[in-house]
């Protein structure tokens, strides 16, 4: 059918329904692509949780760069493809960098476990050497360190060893005793104090 040199080929069923469907395609294409972006931010989340809890104490989210603030929102919203991208990126980065801050301190800890090794086996070659219990993964404020026995007769006598502290140093300072006060004291011993209680 011919109108104002438009032709319309009405045996086409395609160009009508094309139009009706493209818009909810369109809306199913984009549940499925937030759906998976979803997806992909949880496991990344479970995969950063589950690096600074096994290197706890150790590593933290606080020692990763600071991100770049982002547009403050007035409320609650829900987030565009892009902003779910963005945010999928940035947890992808956070993780690789958990990962480098995790090894670096396994290998902290495997050079820290030879020297101790090495300073039980020959203490004389790691005078007065100090390695705190930290450093091997290990909690508390323990030191090894190597010192001469004897003390001085020791130290010329070239008889070392290595010696565990005994754990956190204790608080110093002087401790203060607060005076005592008469409003402390009850009326029974009030009443004792008192002449009139003597016979």
């Amino acid at each position: 059918m011919t109108q104002s040199g438009l032709v319309v080929d009405r045996d086409r069923p395609d160009i009508g329904a094309a139009s009706v469907a493209s818009p909810a395609r369109v809306e199913v294409g984009e549940r499925d692509v937030r759906n998976t972006l979803r997806r992909q931010i949880a496991r990344l989340e479970r995969e950063s949780s589950a690096i600074v809890a096994g290197a706890f104490p150790y590593i933290s989210l606080a020692d990763l760069p600071e991100p770049g603030k982002g547009a403050a929102t007035g409320g609650p919203c829900l987030l565009t493809l892009a902003e779910l991208e963005r945010i999928r990126d940035h947890l992808a980065g956070q993780v690789q960098d958990l990962r480098r801050l995790a090894g670096r301190r396994v290998e902290h800890e495997r050079r820290a476990r030879e020297l101790l090794d090495g300073m039980k086996l020959e203490p004389g070659r790691y005078k007065f050497v100090r390695l705190p219990v930290r450093d091997l993964g290990e909690g508390g404020c323990g030191v090894w360190e190597v010192r001469p026995r004897l003390g001085l007769i020791g130290m010329l006598a070239g008889w070392w060893h290595v010696k565990l502290s005994s754990g956190c140093p204790l608080p110093r300072g002087p401790r203060v005793r607060a005076a005592p006060d008469d409003s402390s004291v009850t009326e029974r011993h009030r009443a004792m104090l008192t002449p009139s209680t003597v016979r």
